[in-house]
């Protein structure tokens, strides 16, 4: 049941700073919750309990706190009907949506629980003692990852399961055995409450500290300053726009104790059609765009924004069926009112400049209610994309810009001016591939994901993915957001120099009582050390 109320510190309580309520974009409707709005004080509160939870859940043993994360699936899952529910009325999200997010979200968990049993994430580094080395003998010498303090996650609109709560962000942070506060998304207040009740019963029943998950509320932006300048906050996970993470950063660098911010942020997301596949699969390379671009309404981070291709055979006959499947597009229903204007200032701009022309567009809303978007490509050359920087701008929604080149070395050049990506992407055959290597170097120097014959939208929640890239993609392109490496973000390198065995952490001990990989005088190993 929804209570309305902040989770601080293990207890639920009333907000002392007023309240807000949800609003249904499907509709336009206010939501009957009253959700209480957290003040200073009471996230300072949040703040000091997850720093005291810090000093015990950082030596959680591996196997218990997977079995918290564990729980925490559980108890999600637990949730039911009442979850999906609730984030239906919030997201005009469809029911297969919701619950295929929160089957990505109690996976992800589950991974991390899988994962840090491994050890992996602690890269256990060992260099023996060498005391008739010459000149000088080397001491023994021993590395750990280890959980880098309490962190604060500002939840997304549009993922409200997998990016929010108990999203990447938390899930990473928690693995790494790092204390987290939450703010919630005013888009999806009671849905992230749901998941918050989630996790605080997991923590209760796996005996972890209480002040190990915090949930604050607020539709203002003090709260989040408050969060940002807490003393005992040491990182923040951010998913969100490109003035909101860059301003949470400066924020961050300013602080008495300037801290990491691991934002994800705006991104464009090229696509690039090279003249021999265009040609051959013209009509359904237009229908696959089509899908990838309307899906969600277009409010995906990875939604491809940009259309790159030769002004060569295949181009029109793309162009065309882009229309005509785009004519069968019923609006979509766009998070909330914010969003929904954003969309609208920034298709009005596209729509007046003179280098742009409209050449597809999907149905316009019926509904007189709620918030809607229209699905538009635009297109322009190469030559005025590049002497235009705003068209450049992302637009969040189901918009996209088609650019026409004339060369493949304009192609480069548009690439080259683009800023950091989450994803680039090339469709062509093997021996195009082959003949643009050059091509994919470019985009490797842009984006954090290179994609060959697909579209960007679907971020497969595995080992291998990597989702960032070089600003404004995110604030720090060495990083995940997405996988089991997003724990890096959370942890620090400790060195101890000539440790008795006793005081040194179970991973870096002769015996090798964890029973995991390390790396003892540059060798992968699991074998005890004998001395």
């Amino acid at each position: 049941m929804i209570l309305g109320k902040l989770l601080i510190g293990g207890e639920w309580q009333l907000g002392e700073a007023g309240h807000f309520n949800a609003v249904n974009p499907a509709t336009g409707d206010t939501l009957p919750v009253q959700y209480s709005k957290a003040s200073a004080e009471q996230i300072s509160a949040a703040a000091s309990a997850a720093n005291i939870a810090f000093a015990s859940y950082r030596n959680t043993s591996l196997k218990d706190r997977a079995g918290f994360l564990n729980a925490c699936a559980d108890e999600i899952m637990a949730l039911g009907d009442e979850l999906l529910e609730c984030m239906q009325s919030e997201t005009g999200y469809p029911r297969g949506r919701c619950e295929g997010e929160r089957g990505r979200t109690v996976g992800q968990l589950r991974m991390f629980a899988d994962y840090i049993q491994s050890g992996d994430h602690l890269d256990p580094r060992i260099d023996m003692a060498r005391p008739d080395r010459q000149p000088l003998p080397r001491p023994d010498l021993r590395f750990l990852n280890q959980a880098l303090g309490v962190v604060a996650v500002f939840a997304v609109s549009n993922f409200p399961l997998a990016y929010s709560t108990a999203g990447g962000d938390s899930a990473s942070a928690l693995a790494a055995g790092c204390p987290v506060i939450v703010k919630g998304h005013v888009s999806h207040p009671g849905t992230g409450e749901l998941v918050a009740q989630a996790l605080a019963i997991a923590a209760q029943k796996t005996g972890m500290p209480g002040g190990v998950i915090s949930f604050v509320q607020g539709d203002d932006k003090i709260g989040g300053a408050a969060l940002i300048n807490a003393p005992e906050v040491k990182a923040i996970g951010f998913t969100g726009s490109i003035g909101g993470g860059t301003a949470i950063y400066r924020m961050a660098a300013l602080r008495p104790e300037p801290i990491p911010v691991f934002a994800e942020m705006g991104s464009i997301n090229p696509v690039v059609f090279l003249p021999e596949t265009l040609a051959q699969s013209a009509e359904q390379l237009a229908t696959g765009f089509v899908g990838s671009l309307t899906l969600g309404s277009g409010q995906f981070c990875v939604n491809p924004g940009l259309l790159i291709a030769l002004e060569e055979d295949g181009l029109q006959r793309f162009m065309d069926t882009v229309k005509t499947t785009l004519e069968t597009a019923p609006a979509g229903v766009m998070l909330n009112q914010n969003i929904c204007n954003s969309y609208q200032r920034g298709n009005g701009t596209f729509a007046n400049h003179p280098a742009m022309e409209l050449i597809a567009e999907g149905q316009v809303a019926v509904q007189a209610e709620g918030f809607y978007a229209q699905a538009k490509l635009y297109s322009t050359s190469a030559e005025n994309y590049l002497a235009n920087p705003e068209l450049s701008e992302e637009v969040f929604g189901p918009t996209s810009v088609l650019v026409v080149c004339k060369t493949i070395d304009e192609i480069h050049q548009v690439i080259s001016s683009l800023g950091g990506q989450l994803t680039g992407t090339v469709h062509g055959t093997e021996n195009e591939l082959t003949d643009n290597a050059m091509l994919l170097q470019l985009l490797g120097q842009k984006a954090g994901r290179l994609v060959i014959n697909g579209f960007p939208t679907g971020v497969e929640v595995c080992p291998t993915m990597v989702h960032g890239g070089p600003y404004p993609a995110s604030t720090d392109a060495r990083f995940t957001a997405v996988g089991t490496a997003a724990i890096k973000r959370f942890v620090r390198p400790v060195c101890y120099q000539n440790f008795p065995q006793a005081l040194l952490p179970e991973a870096l001990q002769n015996a090798n009582p964890l029973d995991i990989l390390r790396t003892v005088d540059g060798e992968k190993t699991k074998t005890t050390i004998s001395t």
